[in-house]
C-alpha cells in the first residue's frame, strides 16, 4: 500500500510531492530527486504514531 507524503527540499526549498511504501516498514531512507531543482535529497522517511502520518526529513545527498 502506497501513502502520499511530501518534503522540503535541503537545496532549493521546494515542496515536493512523493509516495511511500506503507509495506517497507515505519523508518525508512532513500534518496529522491527535487522535482523542481534536481538534486538529490536523502530522505529519512519515520511514521508518526500522534499524526498518523509519514514525516520525512531531507538532507543534500553528499
Amino acid at each position: 500500500m502506497a501513502d502520499a507524503a511530501g518534503f522540503q527540499c535541503a537545496g532549493c526549498g521546494e515542496w515536493n510531492e512523493t509516495v511511500v511504501d506503507e509495506s517497507a516498514g515505519n523508518h525508512q531512507r532513500c534518496v529522491e530527486d527535487c522535482q523542481v531543482c534536481c538534486k538529490p535529497n536523502v530522505l529519512d522517511i519515520c511514521w508518526n504514531h500522534t499524526a498518523e502520518e509519514f514525516v520525512i526529513e531531507a538532507q543534500l545527498e553528499s
